[in-house]
C-alpha cells in the first residue's frame, strides 16, 4: 500500500498467482492502530476485490496479538455472527474470536462454507495468523463459483432439485453432545430452537438427540447475484470417513446412528463415485497460500469454501465470523424444510 507526498493512502496492489489466493502486503503500519486506518480507508477497494476474487490474502500488519485481531476484525467485519449448531470444538478467546478448530494437527479438514446448513449464517469470515505453524497448516480456499462450474451437470441439477439432507447424532461418547452443540441446558431449549430454525428432532431412549433438516444445495450471492455450491454434503457424508473408521462406527451405531450423514434431499444416498466427483470439483478451484505470523485472510463465506491441510509445530490461527445473512435472501434453489428424524 502506497502513500503520496500529502500522506494519502494509494491503492491496494492485488497479486493473483496460480494456486495462491489473491495477496496484497501492507507495508507501513508501524501499529495496529495505524493499521486499522489504513484498513478503514481502503474498505471499499477490499470489498471490491473480495466480491471477485471471493477471498484475500493481507500481509505485513503489524497483529501480534487477539487484540490486535480483534481491532482489524472491527474495521473489516464489523457485525458479528454467533458460532450455531456447533460441529467441531474450538476455544473461545473472547468477543467473538475463536480458534479456527481444535482437531488434531494431523487430521486434515475438507473444504465448507462455515454453517451452510443453518438458516442464518456468517457472510464474512477472517483468519489471522498468530503463530505460524513449522509445516503445512494452510488454510486452503476454493471459489464455488468454479467449484459448480466444475461439477457434473447431473449432480448439479439434482442438488438445484431437491436440495441436501444432513442427519446428526448427538451423545457424549462420538462427536458432539446436543447441550454443546446447541448452547443449551434444557431438551426444551433445544426443541423450542429446532422448531424455529426447521429441524425435525427425535429423543433416542438413552437421552441423546437425532436431527434432520433439508437445505437448499445452490444458492446466489445476495450482492453480485453470482451462482454458487454452497453446501456440506461431501464433507459430512458416510462415504468421506476413512473406511476402517467408517465400518466400526456402522457396526456400534447403525446407519441411523453415525454423528454425521448426508443426502441428496429427496433421500438418495450419494455414492462413493458422487462424492470423488464433488471433492475433485473442490479441488480443481483451491488455491492455498503458507501462514506468516500476522496474515490475515479475509473469505466470503457464499463465494468460497475453506478448510484446513496438517501441520506439524506450534500453530494459532484465530477466527472471527460476521456479516450474517439469512438464506432467504440468497435466492435458495429449494426450500428449507424440516425432515423426518
Amino acid at each position: 500500500m502506497s502513500t503520496d507526498a500529502e500522506g494519502r493512502t494509494g491503492p491496494l496492489v492485488w497479486q493473483s498467482h496460480p494456486g495462491k489466493p489473491a495477496t496484497t502486503h501492507l507495508a507501513g503500519p508501524e501499529d495496529i492502530d495505524e493499521a486499522c486506518r489504513h484498513l478503514t480507508a481502503r474498505h471499499p477497494d477490499i470489498v471490491d476485490a473480495l466480491h471477485e476474487h471471493g477471498a484475500l490474502c493481507l500481509r505485513g500488519l503489524p497483529v501480534r496479538s487477539v487484540d490486535d485481531f480483534a481491532k482489524v476484525r472491527d474495521v473489516l467485519i464489523p457485525s458479528s455472527t454467533p458460532y450455531r449448531e456447533k460441529a467441531t470444538p474450538r476455544s473461545d478467546y473472547g468477543g467473538g474470536v475463536y480458534s479456527s478448530t481444535d482437531l488434531p494437527p494431523s487430521q486434515p479438514i475438507a473444504l465448507h462454507n462455515e454453517n451452510s446448513y443453518t438458516l442464518r449464517f456468517p457472510g464474512l469470515l477472517l483468519f489471522g495468523c498468530l503463530v505460524a505453524p513449522e509445516d503445512g497448516g494452510a488454510t486452503p480456499v476454493a471459489d464455488c463459483r468454479k467449484v459448480l462450474d466444475s461439477l457434473p451437470p447431473r449432480l448439479v441439477a439434482k442438488v438445484r432439485s431437491v436440495g441436501w439432507q444432513l442427519k446428526r447424532s448427538y451423545s457424549d461418547l462420538v462427536s458432539t453432545d446436543w447441550r454443546t452443540a446447541f448452547s443449551a441446558e434444557s431438551a426444551k431449549d433445544v426443541e423450542r430452537y429446532c422448531d424455529d430454525n426447521l429441524i425435525a428432532y427425535e429423543w433416542q431412549p438413552d437421552g441423546n438427540l437425532r436431527t434432520s433438516q433439508l437445505r437448499p444445495g445452490v444458492i446466489r450471492h445476495p450482492t453480485t447475484g453470482a451462482e454458487v455450491w454452497f453446501n456440506h454434503l461431501a464433507f459430512w457424508n458416510e462415504w468421506s470417513l476413512d473406511d476402517e473408521l467408517r465400518e466400526a462406527l456402522l457396526d456400534e451405531f447403525g446407519a441411523d446412528g453415525l454423528p454425521f450423514n448426508s443426502a441428496f434431499g429427496d433421500g438418495e444416498p450419494l455414492t462413493r463415485e458422487d462424492l470423488r466427483a464433488v471433492q475433485a470439483a473442490y479441488e480443481t478451484a483451491t488455491v492455498r497460500q503458507p501462514w506468516e505470523a500476522g496474515d490475515l485472510l479475509l473469505v466470503d463465506n457464499i463465494l468460497t469454501a475453506h478448510g484446513r491441510d496438517p501441520f506439524r509445530g506450534e500453530r494459532k490461527i484465530v477466527v472471527a465470523m460476521g456479516n450474517p445473512v439469512d438464506i432467504d435472501d440468497c435466492r435458495p434453489s429449494t426450500r428449507p424444510a424440516a425432515t423426518s428424524a
